[in-house]
């Protein structure tokens, strides 16, 4: 899915699939293989020894275990020290996949080899676990939340940083997303923004790969606005801008716009779709019908992304950055 909208919006990519699956495992199950860090590896070199190794951008998703999180570790790195001399010509976008809803679903070496890898990224997306297992910090209010970013860049002199799926309780008030970020000032201070859209009663999968690649394009659209900011180490805006007029900001309000277009769209097509099943007539037996059903509601939330392209390269921005 990143590929497909990075190629949408007009990215040349070289894609190193982490894994090989027949579908994504909303379904409850799938067939296929994941790649070893040695796959990885010769995957990067077989691009080096033909010169194909020029990357303005990274981006980095699911790794399946420790020694692949190490393996594209060093890819990123390779990358960052070709660029040493000239600031702000390559820029690392990192997802570190580790779990969520309170659990990890990845083996426990994986969270020490991504402790050692996000300081050397340029911007994480971590979700609200993920970003509380790196940081140490249990986020459950503002202040909880805050200290977390707090000690994210501190910590790891991480200079940018995306929080997604953020969930407070918010008694009596309507459902909503809440994505929250920041981009360090020279002295490391947090400079908090927040973006809130409406939820959305359904379940789908990939939308974090979708939402990484968006803000990788959309946060280079927004730096090559800004005068010289492309030229800056890891795009770090002047200490005078405010928080919710960094180009991680107008990032961030682009890409949710993008992604509340399509998965809109993506859940009326799936509501019609489980309806027409609905009114089939049955006749298998009914561990046969909630096994079709089940996996008929998966392939009817398949994120829409071909037949909403408009979405991607063109959405209304309606949610606006808030400071926090």
């Amino acid at each position: 899915m990143a590929g497909f909208v990075m190629q949408s919006l007009g990215c040349e990519v070289a894609a190193i699939n982490t894994v090989q699956l027949s579908n994504h495992l909303g379904y409850g199950q799938a067939k296929g293989t994941r790649a070893t860090a040695t796959e990885i590896t010769d995957l990067y070199d077989g691009l080096k020894a033909s010169y194909l190794d020029e990357f303005d951008m990274m981006l980095s998703g699911y790794l399946p275990g420790a020694p692949a999180v190490e393996a594209v570790g060093t890819i990123g790195r390779d990358l960052k020290y070709k660029h040493t001399m000239k600031p702000g010509s390559f820029f690392w976008v990192l997802d570190p996949v580790m779990g969520d809803n309170g659990r990890l679903y990845v083996a426990e070496d994986v969270v020490p080899a991504y402790k050692n890898l996000v300081k050397d990224a340029d911007l994480i997306l971590p979700n609200q676990f993920e970003a509380e297992t790196l940081s140490g910090v249990k986020i459950v209010d503002m202040e909880t939340l805050k200290q977390a970013i707090t000690t994210l860049h501190e910590r790891y002199r991480i200079p940018h940083i995306i929080i997604t799926s953020i969930s407070l309780p918010s008694p009596g008030a309507e459902p909503s997303l809440s994505v929250v970020g920041s981009t360090f000032t020279s002295t490391s201070t947090p400079r908090i923004f927040g973006v809130k859209i409406p939820a959305i009663d359904c379940f789908f999968s990939g939308t974090g790969d979708m939402f990484a690649a968006l803000m990788l394009v959309r946060l280079r659209e927004a730096v090559f606005a800004v005068e010289g900011l492309n030229t800056t180490a890891a795009w770090v805006s002047d200490d005078s801008v405010e928080a919710t007029d960094l180009p991680l900001a107008r990032a961030t309000e682009k890409a949710l716009a993008s992604m509340h277009e399509v998965l809109t769209n993506t859940k009326q097509h799936r509501d019609a779709e489980i309806e027409r099943y609905n009114n089939q007539i049955g006749g298998r037996g009914k561990d046969e019908d909630e096994k079709r059903l089940r996996l008929v509601r998966s392939k009817a939330a398949e994120v829409r992304l071909v037949r909403n392209l408009p979405s991607l390269k063109n959405p209304e921005v309606r949610f606006r950055a808030e400071k926090v």
